[in-house]
């Protein structure tokens, strides 16, 4: 049997495996809480062009639907529970994200800069 091919294969992976936690330190991290269907903060403020991660901590009792057409996420967290989102790098600018289930009044911003 021959191994040759393997090995190179073999080191692009350990490579690609190593390389892994420290795209994962590098991102930005916001924590965001939902409770009376108000997003707390209402606006944050991350780095642009590094990617982010969203803790998003729903303290109402019913169940709310993280979504942005913009930051093309949409997720649902339930009532007493945690998700967390993880977003790509973003160019400045100013990101809306809202509660699906409840648009009219539960909506919240990103800011790249």
């Amino acid at each position: 049997m021959n191994r040759a091919p393997v090995l190179p294969l073999l080191a692009l992976a350990t490579a690609l495996a190593a390389a892994a936690p420290a795209l994962a330190d590098d991102a930005a991290t916001v924590q965001i809480t939902l409770k009376d269907h108000k997003f707390d903060p209402a606006e944050s403020t991350v780095p642009a062009g590094k990617p982010i991660v969203i803790q998003l901590a729903n303290q109402d009792a019913t169940p709310a639907e993280f979504e942005s057409k913009e930051l093309r996420v949409e997720k649902v967290v339930a009532g007493g529970g945690a998700i967390t989102v993880k977003v790509r790098a973003l160019k400045p600018g100013r990101y809306r994200f809202f509660d699906d289930y409840h648009e009219a009044t539960t909506e919240g911003f990103l800011v790249a800069q």
